[in-house]
């Protein structure tokens, strides 16, 4: 009998590191350099700081469903699919929104961002915003997912969507490194809502299998049957930043209570002396 050839998912090792209060940027590096898969940073803001960014969110005129294929609301702007004519388009008519949600407020995410500058500074690499004749990207972007079911977010990853953004984004050299995904979660839902990681990333033929090879989402749960995963808890102030090469999704999350609200944005390394960080 003929043998039938099945894609079955390689189990990737997982290195994880879970901090309260302090935010390390030598730990951040260590993601970005993949030797980390994923950092958890409990109560890295305070729960006053998440409660005003969250109400600057729910009453933003700025505030947009998603029509991309993934349920949810946003504001900001997303490479996802899109040409980088469009994205920076997008990125620049967004940004008051996007300032806005830090209106007066000290903003974690460029708290980070800064330190981080300074740190690769002292090595010789520059951070900075992809950008375009057209403009340049938003420090983030706020995103809360409304899917119901097991998944509010489905498994997926982001190296694909990055790989295959186009020679006019400078930002696609990044997916031949990591692809670090950074989250701010302003408010959580009291049950659920969770970032689930599996131990497997993904290789481009892997995602031809799945149908997946330009966005990335969603992977089979069937696929991922065997795959070891591990659930991150999230709470109002904490920070997930992974290696967004790995197949993630987020949990579903309880009908009633408070919706999920996070900040997230990318950055990598696009050459040896250059990170780029983009939405």
């Amino acid at each position: 009998m003929p043998k039938q050839i099945t894609q079955v998912p390689a189990i990737s090792p997982v290195s994880i590191r879970e901090r309260t209060g302090s935010i390390n940027t030598a730990d951040i590096i260590s993601v970005l350099k993949g030797e980390l898969t994923a950092l958890h940073i409990k109560q890295a803001f305070s729960t006053e700081l998440a409660e005003e960014i969250t109400t600057n969110f729910i009453g933003s005129s700025g505030l947009r469903e998603r029509k991309d294929g993934v349920p949810g609301q946003y504001v900001g702007a997303s490479h996802y699919r899109k040409d980088a004519a469009s994205y920076f388009a997008d990125a620049e008519a967004a940004r008051p929104y996007v300032e806005a949600l830090f209106e007066n407020l000290v903003d974690p995410v460029r708290a980070i961002f800064a330190a981080l500058k300074r740190e690769l500074h002292t090595q010789g690499i520059e951070l900075r915003l992809a950008r375009s004749e057209r403009g340049q990207a938003n420090v983030c972007r706020a995103i809360s997912w409304s899917g119901r079911g097991t998944f509010s977010l489905d498994p997926h990853d982001d190296v694909a969507q990055v790989l295959c953004a186009g020679n006019d984004y400078e930002l696609s050299s990044v997916a031949h490194n990591t692809v670090a995904a950074l989250n701010f979660y302003p408010s959580m839902p009291e049950e659920g809502g969770n970032l689930k990681l599996w131990s497997h990333k993904p290789t481009v033929a892997d995602r031809i299998s799945q149908g997946v090879e330009t966005t990335g989402y969603p992977y089979s749960a069937a696929y991922l049957e065997a795959v070891p995963c591990r659930e991150f808890q999230l709470k109002a102030g904490d920070i997930a930043l992974i290696d967004g090469g790995f197949v993630h999704g987020v949990t579903g999350q309880s009908g009633n209570g408070k919706r999920r609200v996070l900040l997230n944005c990318f950055f990598g390394f696009a050459r040896p002396d250059l990170v780029l960080w983009w939405t």
